[in-house]
């Protein structure tokens, strides 16, 4: 392959993880996106990656901050993010938006969600998260919460009633559901439910490695069938060590693949493009920041003190060109490679998101 083909990120980040300021809140759990540094470091790596749009994560996630208002305020911290950077970042609405910041040269950003909670018991949320931009929502974290059971609460009780309401608020206003790190039946009866396709923008396959974090066969296939997208994380669930290598995300992209077909499988490393320089230091914080989110009760099967929430092996500015080569020695075409790479997920984007709302 060439040229590198447009490529999407269904769940990323923009961060230098190496500025002091984004190392302190690293071991914290009320991350705030006012603590990511996007300098110009962050920028020009991104752009040397070949990166052409990421899903980044702001609002609610987890911890003890006011849902709603934080989220509010987050949506401002972004919109300012990349009204002060215009000339690198690009605020993404609309599947043709993807298209236009390839283009231009710009990167673009996609607002999303890691939790629903920020809705409260008012589904009317929804239409204000869409008006000011928001285009992915994941229904639930790691636990439950008031919509439905997340992958370690361990009723795995599926969608609540309320629950059911919000997915067709967000079919109403074309917002993606994303059912990464729902439980199993929460994923099969959102999927089942909603009107339009949802995807699972950031997991891995159970069939490979048996961790609540990673999807059944059953959920990854039931959302192909209706149209959806599944992407692939680089995260240590890949392999039940903790220690996932590039081997294991090209044999979770194969099984996905095998599984959903080559239509619907992508990738959401779950990470930033800028590697952490001194892994000896982050290691040091890293048992800390594994405690903390156990004693919350928001840490998944998998998570232990040792195992790095990356992929040793795929990180830096040529994790997407070094995919490219291991996916073409296991005999994959440039074109299954460019539909893995991004082509999935913007079709999938134009299959949900209303091309009204642009602008």
């Amino acid at each position: 392959m060439t040229a590198m083909p447009m490529i999407i990120n269904a769940l990323g980040q923009l961060d230098n993880p190496n500025a002091p300021r984004s190392a302190d809140a690293a071991a914290e759990l009320n991350q705030s996106s006012e603590q990511l540094t996007i300098d110009a470091r962050t920028l020009a790596d991104a752009h040397a990656s070949g990166l052409t749009a990421v899903n980044i994560t702001l609002g609610y996630t987890l911890g003890d901050l006011p849902p709603y208002e934080h989220t509010l305020h987050e949506l401002d911290v972004w919109d300012a993010i990349i009204r002060d950077n215009a000339a690198d970042l690009t605020k993404i609405r609309t599947a043709a938006d993807l298209h236009r910041a390839r283009e231009e040269g710009r990167i673009g950003v996609i607002y999303g969600f890691q939790n629903a909670v920020a809705v409260g018991e008012d589904t009317g949320r929804v239409a204000t998260f869409a008006d000011r931009g928001v285009r992915v929502v994941q229904l639930t974290y790691n636990q439950a919460n008031h919509i439905g059971d997340g992958s370690m609460a361990p009723g795995n009780r599926g969608l609540t009633g309320f629950g059911r309401n919000v997915v067709e608020a967000l079919n109403e206003h074309h917002l993606m559901v994303d059912l990464s790190h729902s439980g199993e039946r929460t994923c099969l009866e959102a999927a089942k439910l909603s009107r339009t396709p949802v995807s699972i923008n950031h997991t891995g396959c159970r069939a490979l490695a048996d961790l609540p974090r990673n999807k059944t066969d059953e959920e990854l296939r039931l959302v192909a069938s209706r149209g959806g997208f599944v992407g692939i994380y680089f995260m240590p669930f890949l392999n039940v060590s903790g220690h996932a290598t590039a081997a294991d995300v090209v044999d979770h992209i194969v099984h996905a693949v095998n599984v959903c077909g080559e239509d619907h499988v992508g990738i959401g490393t779950d990470g930033t493009i800028t590697s952490i320089d001194d892994l000896d230091s982050y290691r040091t914080h890293l048992a800390e920041h594994v405690a903390l989110r156990s004693a919350a009760g928001v840490g998944a099967a998998g998570e232990r003190s040792d195992t790095l929430p990356f992929v040793l092996d795929l990180r830096g500015v040529d994790q997407f060109r070094e995919l490219v080569r291991l996916l073409e020695a296991r005999g994959y075409g440039s074109e299954r490679i460019e539909k893995i790479l991004g082509r999935n997920f913007a079709d999938y984007a134009e299959r949900v998101w209303a091309p009204e709302v642009s602008g």
